[in-house]
């Protein structure tokens, strides 16, 4: 007779003539649960770019248990939010919810506090190391050498702005002449980047009272003997220059504050409009951001090189300017490299751009200064991963890497991702969706434009809304606005 009835509580027969588990079984039948929630098939993109051992649960508290939002999915489900043209925590819901569905699993809920919480849970310094791993990877690429093989470090600063909170406002005040709740925090970032890469080799992040040259100074330990440090005229510091040199670093800035020297004064004339010249060490100021300590081990002089560029290309509205650097020799380095090496300086603003309106960082959306520091982290990591990408794809097609299009490459890996999602997908499948990936990244080349002028004015009118003057709870709005015309008389 059969039955199903268990003899005692918790004891059926059905169970009794089957074997143990053994520890193998165990273990494998876990990493098959695992992979079924796991949504984190960009590292298929970026396998051997982003490190693993950072994403591994943890032992204990944050991270440790096995969720749906576990440290790695997290960690992906960050990082294809800050790559997702709508960059909201619900977007990223909707996409877990897509995913279990395709995987027959239960879904989720639609709120984002589960998110939202995993996200705080993870560990800015896992963050920063994998952000440090992304740099070296990118560096270990071909063609790394931009000068005479050297490796040119481009700097420059820009700002961000992120949702008025209190915490926010105590990191990053806004601008003091703005009422309270009518302005944004505001944080100034500096940033290293590798001229013939473009990736991001580190950064530091300040409020309106940092200066560009402060942060810098906490970032001298990303150059390396035998670079070179490429800067516009707010870098062009004595100070700078001396101690860069003692590190085996040559500079290479516009000229600033001092006077350019005349030839009657220089030490020798190299050609026409290249002089070797000699800075004295400035008299040491109390407001200096250095010590006295620090300024009297300076040299008391600088041997340098001052070139005067005349710009002819149209489009331009600089028309001559000054170069200062380091580069003594005009056998090794000819004023013509100097002067082209400086006009690829302006790549660096090119990728500012990138990760500020191409990937969305210019305004960001989290609450908390913590947070905060973790989007602008997670925005540096996919912006190496897809730089990484596109060096990947030039050298599968063949092509120059400096001609393709970040926007493009960053187009085509977003429509790519869904596709990688599959539930049921062969390697030999995947390979070919990579491979197509590279080629689509690869097509899209941006054209040579030589002299293309682009004046720095918006055509579209913005729409007659008042300013807002004052905090929201005072704010009076003024009737039939847009109804008022200008006195003639």
């Amino acid at each position: 007779m059969k039955t199903d009835t268990p003899f005692f509580a918790g004891l059926h027969i059905k169970t009794l003539g089957k074997k143990r588990a053994t520890t193998a079984q165990k273990m494998a039948h876990e990493l098959s649960q695992l992979r079924q929630k796991t949504f984190s098939q960009l590292s298929e993109c970026f396998s051997g770019f982003i490190p693993q051992e950072p994403l591994r649960a943890s032992k204990s508290k944050a991270h440790s248990r096995c969720r749906v939002f576990s440290k790695q999915n997290t960690f992906w489900a960050f990082f294809s939010q800050v790559i997702d043209a709508d960059g909201g925590c619900k977007e990223v819901v909707r996409k877990v919810q897509a995913y279990t569905s395709l995987k027959a699993l239960k879904l989720p809920a639609s709120s984002t506090s589960a998110y939202c919480q995993a996200r705080k849970k993870l560990n800015r310094h896992d963050l920063m190391g994998i952000l440090k791993h992304t740099a070296a990877g990118l560096e270990d690429m071909p063609e790394r050498g931009f000068l005479k093989g050297r490796r040119v470090v481009v700097v420059d600063g820009t700002g961000v702005s992120m949702p008025d909170t209190a915490a926010n406002q105590a990191e990053w005040p806004q601008q003091k002449q703005q009422k309270p709740g009518c302005g944004f925090p505001t944080a100034r970032i500096c940033a290293c980047f590798s001229l013939a890469t473009g990736g991001l080799l580190s950064f530091e992040v300040g409020n309106k009272k940092s200066a560009e040259l402060p942060l810098l100074r906490k970032q001298w330990d990303t150059f390396k003997e035998g670079d070179i440090f490429l800067g516009d005229k707010g870098f062009c510091s004595y100070f700078d220059l001396a101690k860069l040199g003692e590190r085996g670093v040559d500079s290479v800035v516009t000229l600033k504050r001092r006077l350019p020297v005349n030839e009657v004064d220089a030490e020798q004339k190299l050609a026409q409009n290249d002089l070797l010249i000699s800075w004295p060490k400035p008299n040491w100021d109390k407001k200096s951001a250095y010590s006295r300590e620090e300024w009297e081990s300076l040299p008391s002089r600088l041997r340098l090189r001052q070139i005067h560029v005349t710009v002819k290309a149209p489009g331009f509205r600089t028309e001559s300017f000054y170069i200062i650097t380091t580069l003594t020799d005009p056998q090794i380095h000819t004023a013509n490299e100097l002067a082209d090496l400086y006009l690829q300086r302006w790549n660096v603003e090119l990728f500012l751009r990138d990760i500020k309106t191409t990937m969305g960082m210019d305004i960001l959306k989290c609450k908390t200064p913590d947070m905060v520091h973790k989007e602008i982290i997670m925005h540096f990591i996919a912006y190496n991963s897809i730089r990484m990408l596109m060096y990947e794809a030039a050298e599968e097609c063949g092509v120059d890497v400096n001609r393709l299009s970040f926007k493009g490459s960053l187009q085509a890996l977003r429509q790519w991702e869904p596709h990688l999602n599959h539930a049921k997908i062969s390697k030999c499948e995947r390979f070919r969706i990579l491979s197509a990936l590279y080629d689509a990244i690869a097509g899209s080349e941006v054209p040579l434009r030589p002299g293309r002028q682009e004046p720095r004015c918006v055509k579209r009118r913005p729409k007659p809304y008042q300013l807002l003057t004052a905090p929201r709870h005072l704010m009076k709005e003024i009737p039939h606005r847009s109804k008022y015309k200008a006195n003639k008389s």
